[in-house]
């Protein structure tokens, strides 16, 4: 039987198989395999095979298209990454850190929601960044963008992720009253501290999955996976510039003389903005590693 792990909880994957959600352990050799990313995370495809007590067990883990470190969730279809547009204001620089760990995660589509956007007059708020992402503007207080937002979060899964203040949970709960009591008992059911695993749950909502993910802002780069050499495929108008650079792959678009990314920044082609990000994160890695 094939199915999709909804949840960890008192040590079993719970498997939903059709309409049925099963308890599962893992088959004792995936146990055993304590390399990097073969344990089982929510999200995950997996096999099982059923038990007389109506309980299963994982045989296999089946190929993942994505895979978000923190909190480890696999298969995500989408994230929304939160922001305020004012009370707490938008740090470009945490833009591009979450921009970053999403690129890096293999998440296909990236949306930018700017919340609260009735607290400021620009309505066009970030605008600049929506020739690279859609940039969706909302309001719990008006009600502006949250049923285009519904809309796309209806079907497969979505990952919510926002640093606190945002109002993240006040705009999911816009989107569905039900949905208050369950985002809570996932917010509960992360673990705190930099150094601890998280954990998450996939919340029914529609045809699709939603998950809310409290802490997403102090995710460090190193962690999720990020490493000066790959952290220029996070920045995704780099790729069009680099075959300009004398040194092609091995340029960090940092330092090196006749970098076409460089170039592109003086020509106004790659926003400075952006650009200058990306070398205080390049920084941050190094000095870290």
């Amino acid at each position: 039987m094939t199915g999709r792990v909804i949840k960890f909880y008192n040590s079993f994957f719970f498997v939903k198989v059709d309409a049925e959600l099963i308890p599962c352990k893992l088959r004792g050799l995936l146990q055993r395999d304590k390399k990097i990313g073969s344990a089982v995370c929510v999200g995950d495809f997996v096999e099982i095979s059923k038990l007389k007590d109506k309980s299963g067990v994982i045989e296999k883990i089946l190929p993942r298209k994505s895979l978000l470190s923190r909190p480890l969730v696999a298969n995500v279809d989408r994230i929304i990454l939160t922001f305020a547009a004012a009370q707490p204001a938008l740090h470009p620089l945490l833009l591009d850190r979450f921009i970053s760990i999403a690129e890096n995660s293999k998440i296909a589509e990236i949306i930018i929601c700017v919340n609260k956007i009735d607290l400021i007059e620009d309505k066009n708020f970030l605008s600049e960044y929506e020739n690279l992402y859609k940039v969706i503007r909302t309001s719990t207080f008006t009600g502006a963008g949250v049923e285009e937002l519904k809309e796309i979060i209806s079907s497969g899964v979505t990952v919510f992720a926002g640093a606190s203040g945002v109002g993240k949970s006040s705009l999911l709960n816009k989107i569905d009253s039900n949905l208050k009591l369950k985002v809570g008992e996932v917010s509960e059911k992360i673990l705190r501290g930099k150094h601890t695993t998280r954990v998450s749950e996939l919340i029914n909502f529609c045809t699709g999955f939603l998950v809310d993910t409290p802490g997403f802002s102090a995710v460090d780069l190193i962690d999720a996976g990020i490493t000066a050499e790959n952290l220029k495929y996070c920045f995704k108008e780099f790729e069009k510039f680099s075959g300009e650079c004398k040194f092609l792959n091995g340029c960090s678009h940092s330092h090196e003389p006749n970098c076409g990314v460089k170039s592109a920044v003086e020509n106004k082609k790659i926003l400075r903005e952006r650009y200058e990000n990306y070398l205080t994160l390049l920084q941050e890695i190094g000095a870290r590693g």
